[in-house]
């Protein structure tokens, strides 16, 4: 019998984002895992840098939106992130330039990503696990 090591963190968008940046200068921080607590909003934005590591400057980056978290957890580097039930990367960091205001959590992707080219709907679905 397996056991799942940690809650899958649900969350709901709340705003949606639309555009691209390919030199936005985010830098991942140290930390691979973060705390979010339940009604906390978070930033998701997606990048194409997979190899990157703590202190790697992130440009090339697509933004989703805005996400509430449905419930408190821990999210990591590389927990699978999917929307609406369709994985479309993993957890590559974050960048706390935002912060105590929100992460930005980085997901790694193949193509940097908005909200049009993932079909996203203000409460569409995302889970981290």
């Amino acid at each position: 019998m397996s056991r799942q090591a940690k809650r899958i963190v649900e969350g709901a968008f709340v705003k949606l984002l639309f555009h691209k940046q390919e030199q936005r200068g985010m830098r991942l921080i140290e930390f691979e895992t973060r705390c979010v607590r339940k009604g906390e909003i978070h930033e998701i934005v997606t990048t194409t840098h997979k190899e990157a590591k703590s202190g790697d400057v992130i440009n090339r980056v697509g933004f989703l939106g805005f996400a509430e978290m449905n419930c408190g957890g821990v999210i990591e580097r590389g927990d699978q992130v999917k929307v609406n039930g369709r994985v479309i990367g993993s957890v590559l960091g974050f960048d706390e330039c935002h912060f105590p205001n929100h992460y930005n959590i980085l997901i790694a992707v193949d193509e940097t990503a908005t909200a049009t080219e993932v079909d996203l709907t203000v409460e569409s679905a995302i889970t981290f696990g």
